[in-house]
């Protein structure tokens, strides 16, 4: 696994209110209350986004994962955080990295979104 993005927030995730958010926002949820991932479409294609055990995560390879995870963050309420501390977050319609006083744009979410999954080169 690459590096960890967590969706926390101040409030336990119910499974229920994960599947509800998830749900009317089209995502698609695969395993169990207790385990399994947050998928997200493409084109004919399906993506994972996170994992769920008790809490959301991933580990994104793209601009566009990164995107469906601040997304999911922003719709439950909560921040999605990296490894170091840094925040990700959408705002004024940008996908932005925050690191105290500093923020990185990765670009506009609609344009992440419409790109698609395509990986980071290494």
């Amino acid at each position: 696994m690459g590096y960890e993005l967590r969706v926390e927030r101040p409030a336990p995730l119910a499974f229920a209110e994960l599947a509800n958010v998830l749900g009317r926002a089209g995502f698609e949820f695969r395993g169990s209350q207790e385990k399994g991932e947050v998928l997200a479409r493409h084109g004919d294609g399906v993506y994972a986004v996170a994992i769920w055990d008790g809490s959301l995560s991933g580990a994104p390879g793209s601009d566009w994962q990164v995107a469906q995870l601040a997304r999911v963050s922003a719709l439950l309420g909560a921040r999605l955080v990296g490894e170091d501390g840094e925040q990700y977050a959408i705002r004024d319609g940008l996908v932005e990295q925050l690191n105290g006083s500093a923020a990185y744009e990765f670009g506009k979410i609609d344009e992440i979104l419409a790109a698609g999954p395509t990986v980071w080169s290494q």
